[in-house]
């Protein structure tokens, strides 16, 4: 399986395509190009990219409105989390404001360096897969959570059983009512059974925490292999 990350460029200069796609090659990604926003559209639903390098002033759809459909529109909700750092002419902090609002991870102004870009490009990838492990770790611990609760409210039922078991056995111990026993093992026997389902629901309940928990820590990175990817990048960066 390929583990190289994938980049979609979107540029509507020629240049300036031909550029990243030979740089950012040779650093080892996967680069997808698109010279405008409806072409980037296309080409996040084929490539599925981990980070769009996106141009703002393009023809017919803006680096502002392919952000926008990314982040909000339904149709592309399975692509709204990848990573967007824009490119502009304009160093406005207001635009650069509503970028940021609009979903925008960075922001970077013409005419710009490339060891900064791919500086940026690095950092906003290091950030995701920290939060994509932050994610998988509060995913197991909720698992956790709602089958440590499972088992308290099976504990609590036990206990209570217990307790009506053991009045109902002073009872027909004490009792000079002949039917005290058979109302006992009544009991016991709608006690035992209720039990069984109990431990049978808790036991696939287990068992399905066990697979989702097995499926949620493939996605994770180790702390020590994250760690050291964070300190490569800086000496690279």
């Amino acid at each position: 399986m390929d583990s190289r990350k994938k980049i979609l460029i979107v540029d509507d200069e020629q240049i300036n395509l031909e550029f990243f796609d030979v740089m950012l090659s040779k650093l080892g990604f996967v680069v997808d190009k698109a010279e405008n926003g409806l072409e980037a559209l296309e080409k996040v639903r084929k490539f599925n990219p981990d980070i769009i390098i996106l141009d703002n002033i393009m023809p017919k759809m803006s680096g502002w409105e392919v952000t926008k459909t990314l982040k909000n529109d339904v149709e592309y909700k399975d692509f709204k989390d990848i990573p967007i750092i824009m490119f502009s002419a304009m160093d406005d902090v207001k635009d650069k404001v509503e970028g940021f609002e609009l979903g925008v991870d960075d922001y970077i102004t013409k005419p710009y360096n490339f060891s900064e870009v791919l500086a940026r490009i690095r950092a906003v990838l290091r950030n995701r897969e920290l939060f994509a492990q932050i994610a998988a770790r509060e995913s197991r611990l909720d698992l956790i959570e709602k089958l440590n609760e499972e088992m308290y409210s099976v504990v609590s039922s036990f206990s209570v059983a217990v307790n009506q078991v053991a009045e109902a056995a002073e009872k027909a111990m004490d009792a000079s009512n002949p039917k005290a026993l058979e109302v006992l093992m009544d009991l016991i026997r709608t006690k035992t059974a209720s039990a069984r389902k109990k431990i049978a629901e808790l036991d696939a309940r287990v068992e399905r925490t066990s697979a989702e928990g097995d499926k949620i820590k493939k996605k994770e990175i180790e702390l020590k292999i994250l760690e050291d990817q964070f300190r490569k990048g800086i000496h690279n960066d």
